[in-house]
């Protein structure tokens, strides 16, 4: 299982932290996905062998979000 902290710009609200979680949530792979709101940080838990970093990364800039 890997982990990652990334920094993703743009979140502002309940509804930045339900789009992020929710969507990057339903990604085959993705144990467990924490927006942090007051950081700017969303710590993820995925299964590299079923889903990769570029596209839990992709997902955040779907929902109109920056991921450094």
């Amino acid at each position: 299982m890997e982990k990652v902290t990334l920094d993703v710009s743009g979140m502002s609200c309940g509804h930045c932290v339900n789009a992020v979680e929710g969507n990057v949530g339903k990604l085959d792979g993705v144990e467990s996905v924490k927006v942090h709101l007051d950081s700017g940080k969303v710590d993820i838990a995925f299964d590299l062998d079923k889903v990769t970093l570029g596209k839990i990364k992709e997902t955040i800039d779907d929902q109109g979000y920056d991921v450094e």
